[in-house]
């Protein structure tokens, strides 16, 4: 891929300062991106933008994101109205009587929806705001937690979306055999440190083996003195705020249960299609929802659209990253920072250095999958020609990938949570940087002794 050389790393740059200044990250997006489109096209940068635009809209993979994080507020939406979510909070408050035993609940349960980091994010981060809010956890807190059992978890589990696509891309780029995609993404995930290292870093957390450190420290001390759970501006992206929540007469946990069982199943049925999955889960409600005159047609349709609505400002959110993302690509930066560090990878060193290059982008740019698309072609035969070990040298891209989801400001994984948990999702990713950051460092470290030792 061309790239613009140093110059391409001005809009990234921009951008992270922009943040920590002004904590305003809708309009950082969008003044980087103008950036990029100027530094690309100068005087036509204008109308590349409104070009990158539309196409980043009307792309499969933003569509398909309009639909399945649509339609899973839809899906929350209705399991709050019908009971699901009050009775399920029950059930956890009998198993989960302290605040670490609750925070405990929410890492286990985030572990047990494997299937995709969105379900994950979606479902635990609604579910269990209300079990963690009667013990004054921190909203920074809940939203750390269900933020690292999402795409940390996913990307070890083979039958997730995480894996389905990271198999498809070793296939496609001729690294593994046909059909054989998943068998060689499974000797991948040995080295993906610092997923491993991510998810366990969590538990150690909340039973106090790892102190709480600066904003998140700053975060629980608020929550337990004063009571104030959610950070100031959280509202704007809470997908639940405004609602008033009302104990429902006769719930029942099966309304809950039954939906999330179903989604997971019907998910891993169609190939583990989320799309296809949360389409017929709204079906599968209605059968279920209807006959126990829970709510009228006309209620489930109605609260189908508000669900939807709910999820409109985090989406917005993901089309200006997907945008910044897309701004990126054509002036090069990616590429330009792979090719600045080329030349420290030796065999020994190659996984560690390509951590370290991805997981500076990834925290820049938070694609996740799209930097997959454009790093494996790169890494893969930069591997096989060095003599490194390739499947460590893939750890280490996927290990970046899910560095980038978990602590990136404009990830889809942090905005959703942040969605989800009723945390502004600023503070989400500054209170749970840090911990990102011991991960990162300790998954170096792996990558270093490894590389020497495979």
């Amino acid at each position: 891929m061309d790239n613009m050389g140093i110059i391409s790393i001005i809009p990234a740059i921009f951008l992270i300062v922009y943040i920590f200044y002004t904590k305003r990250i809708l309009e950082a997006l969008t003044l980087a991106c103008l950036m990029g489109f100027f530094i690309g096209h100068r005087g036509g940068f204008f109308t590349a933008f409104i070009d990158g635009l539309l196409d980043v809209s009307m792309d499969y993979d933003m569509i398909w994101l309009w639909v399945v994080c649509g339609l899973m507020g839809s899906i929350i939406a209705l399991i709050e109205k019908a009971g699901g979510s009050f009775a399920f909070g029950e059930w956890v408050a009998r198993r989960a009587k302290t605040r670490k035993s609750t925070l405990i609940w929410t890492w286990i349960l985030g572990i047990g929806i494997f299937i995709d980091d969105y379900l994950n994010s979606l479902t635990v981060g609604s579910c269990m705001a209300p079990n963690t809010d009667r013990h004054k956890v921190s909203r920074e807190m809940l939203a750390y937690v269900v933020d690292s059992t999402a795409a940390p978890i996913c990307v070890l589990i083979p039958i997730s979306t995480w894996a389905v696509f990271a198999a498809a891309l070793l296939e496609a780029n001729g690294f593994a055999p046909r059909g054989e995609g998943m068998l060689y993404f499974i000797r991948t995930i040995p080295y993906n440190f610092y997923a491993w290292i991510a998810a366990i870093i969590v538990p150690l957390v909340i039973i106090g083996v790892i102190p709480l450190v600066g904003p998140m420290k700053k975060a629980e001390q608020r929550a337990q003195e004063t009571g104030v759970l959610a950070p100031p501006g959280s509202e704007k992206i809470d997908i639940k705020a405004g609602e008033i929540i009302e104990a429902p007469e006769n719930p029942k946990i099966i309304n809950f249960f039954l939906p999330m069982i179903f989604l997971v199943a019907a998910t891993i049925y169609f190939e583990v299609d989320m799309m296809m999955g949360v389409i017929t889960t709204v079906a599968f409600m209605y059968v279920l929802y209807i006959p126990q005159k829970i709510m009228t047609s006309d209620d489930f349709w109605d609260l189908s659209i508000k669900g939807i609505k709910n999820m409109i400002y985090p989406l917005m959110l993901m089309v200006l990253a997907f945008l910044f993302a897309e701004a990126n690509e054509q002036i090069g930066f990616t590429s330009y920072i792979i090719e600045s560090a080329t030349p420290l990878m030796t065999p020994h060193l190659l996984p560690l250095v390509v951590f370290i290059v991805l997981t500076i982008t990834e925290f820049i740019t938070g694609t996740n999958w799209g930097m997959y698309i454009i790093a494996l072609p790169i890494v893969i035969p930069l591997a096989l020609n060095v003599g490194a070990n390739p499947f460590m040298a893939i750890g280490a891209v996927l290990s970046a990938g899910v560095f980038g989801s978990h602590i990136c400001f404009y990830s889809d994984a942090t905005i959703l949570t942040s969605a989800a948990c009723g945390c502004d999702n600023f503070q989400h990713a500054l209170s749970q940087m840090y911990y990102g950051f011991i991960a990162a460092g300790l998954s170096a470290v792996a990558f270093l002794v490894a590389g020497f030792i495979f």
